[in-house]
């Protein structure tokens, strides 16, 4: 029998695995296979679905998902993040959210605040199909070499190594066209649309214009990422746990997609903080030709790096709600398997003296 200081902390331990190890038991071993339908990525649903967790058309079905979310929600916040980009390069001019409207309708009109949506639409589109696809992918993967057991313990660490190891790919589709949009919405007179950017950035840089950027995005995106999908998936267990008043397999697909959205919003916040400095970089970098990543963060200094953040944190909490709620939609309106909040395993529990 294991101490009950053990047992309580095994329960008490929400962000890492418990700092014990357990002994091993003699049981009928499974092959990874037969084990996929128990572990805490695989989870299965009693409802009816349109293909196996795991196969080739969830996965495709899953980053199409990632395309909407992303492509549509990047989009459609694009005036707000087109005065914020302009707040961290150029803060003397724009002050401040308000005045970075007022300039820009004053200086290019309305259409103005549109720059840069074809880059963006596209550029998220491909980072979404990559994020999403690819979490999905890892997701399962990492937790197959885990086993039932240690999926369970670790499970926010699974969360943060597979959201890791989808933006690191995703942040390569997305480098082209960030660099672009940044360009386009920064440096005033140098391109209007995607046609005119593209050639002109190339002949000025060649193909390094489109990559300089990578590495900052991965500074900036794999942080943002990892608080995205893990603070996502333990939001949603702890709102079924202690604020929803029914399990998740009672309620309805509306009741779902509500705790979806606010678990969204939640992760959000969080990832906007996390990720802001290394934005800041990233758009003064995008900006000016043959900027290095340290000589930028030498001269935004402590307090530059962080300019911009209120109206990053609007943006990205809506944003982040908003791309959960769709990409779960997604799931519900193809019939994918929709794993429920993970529960401690029975061999597990037996193991800690958690039951009879």
């Amino acid at each position: 029998m294991y101490p009950t200081a053990l047992t309580h902390l095994a329960r008490a331990n929400p962000f890492s695995a418990p700092l014990f190890s357990l002994k091993e038991v003699e049981e009928p071993r499974q092959s990874l296979q037969g084990q996929r339908t128990r572990t805490l990525a695989a989870a299965a649903t009693a409802e009816e679905v349109s293909c196996e967790f795991g196969s080739s058309k969830y996965y495709a079905l899953c980053g199409f998902g990632g395309i909407l979310s992303c492509g549509i929600t990047h989009t459609a916040v694009v005036p707000l993040d087109l005065v914020k980009c302009r707040l961290q390069v150029n803060p003397d001019k724009y002050k401040s959210i308000g005045t970075g409207f007022a300039l820009t309708v004053r200086e290019d009109g309305v259409r103005g605040l549109a720059k840069g949506w074809a880059p963006t639409f596209i550029g998220y589109s491909m980072q979404g199909l990559c994020k999403f696809g690819f979490y999905e992918v890892f997701k399962i993967f990492y937790s197959e070499q885990l086993g039932e057991e240690n999926t369970y313990l670790w499970r926010t660490s699974l969360y943060l190594a597979a959201s890791a190891s989808a933006e690191f790919f995703a942040d390569i589709a997305l480098a082209p066209m960030e660099a672009v949009k940044v360009r386009i919405q920064t440096q005033p007179g140098f391109a209007n649309t995607l046609r005119q950017a593209v050639p002109k950035m190339y002949k000025e840089e060649g193909i390094w214009a489109f990559y300089k950027g990578v590495v900052p995005l991965w500074m900036r995106q794999i942080p943002y990422t990892m608080m995205k999908f893990a603070c996502f998936e333990r939001t949603v267990e702890l709102l079924y746990k202690y604020a929803v008043p029914k399990p998740r397999s009672e309620c309805s697909k509306g009741e779902q997609l509500v705790v979806t959205f606010t678990a969204g919003y939640i992760a959000g916040v969080f990832c906007a903080i996390v990720s802001h400095p290394a934005d800041s970089v990233v758009s003064v970098l995008n900006k000016e030709s043959g900027s290095t990543a340290i000589g930028v963060l030498k001269k935004l200094g402590p307090k530059g790096v962080w300019k911009g953040l209120v109206a990053r944190i609007i943006m990205i909490g809506t944003l982040t709600a908003l791309q959960w709620f769709i990409y779960d939609s997604v799931k519900v309106y193809f019939r994918l398997p929709r794993p429920p909040p993970p529960e401690m395993p029975e061999s597990l529990k037996k193991k800690l003296g958690l039951t009879e």
